[in-house]
């Protein structure tokens, strides 16, 4: 008798950040490699989908004006809605999270992401980020009923002075442990 198998998990991992590279992609890619890591270790294989929301400005931007959705918008909203879970990074500036990040998120609509696990990760250029520096982050998140796991993943400017090779040490513990939530509420949500 062949072991039980089960098929793939799917991972979206959403980048708000600007350009390429930008720290909130690197701080994406390093989160989702720690999921499926974690993933690996309970013995799911997970298929990941990267979404750089810079690229889709223009498509935000014709939505907000026309109502529209391309093809490219379409498509990334699918592949958001269909995942088992969810890992979104997004630069802060001034407690608040990048335009793109918004707007993507605001065109989802209330409900969508109803019951979906959702890793946060913010990069803050702050040395000293405010207290409420994921507030509306969170706020926005929680309107498309996505269910963020408790911990949050929070680099700032020191964090990539000490990791051009790798994550700091306390960086790469909050990772480590966001990313086996994630994992564990991945593998509670497809059940």
């Amino acid at each position: 008798m062949r072991p039980f198998t089960w098929s793939p998990v799917s991972l979206a991992v959403v980048s708000a950040g600007l350009g390429h590279p930008c720290p909130a992609r690197l701080l994406a890619d390093g989160i989702a490699e720690a999921v499926c890591r974690s993933l690996a270790a309970g013995g799911a294989r997970a298929e990941v989908e990267v979404l750089e929301l810079h690229r889709l400005a223009p498509d935000l931007a014709q939505h907000s004006a026309q109502g529209r959705a391309s093809r490219d918008l379409r498509e990334a909203i699918a592949a958001v809605v269909a995942a088992d879970g969810l890992v979104v990074a997004t630069p802060v500036l001034a407690a608040a999270p990048s335009e793109v990040f918004d707007a993507f998120f605001a065109v989802l609509g209330a409900g969508v992401l109803s019951g979906m696990p959702v890793l946060l990760a913010v990069d803050s250029s702050s040395r000293r980020p405010p207290p409420d520096l994921t507030q509306g982050v969170r706020r926005r998140l929680t309107g498309v009923h996505a269910e963020l796991v408790p911990t949050v993943v929070v680099a700032g400017p020191e964090d990539r002075e000490r990791s051009a090779p790798g994550a700091s040490g306390r960086l790469s513990d909050h990772i480590d442990q966001a990313a086996a939530e994630l994992a564990a509420a991945m593998r509670a949500h497809r059940r």
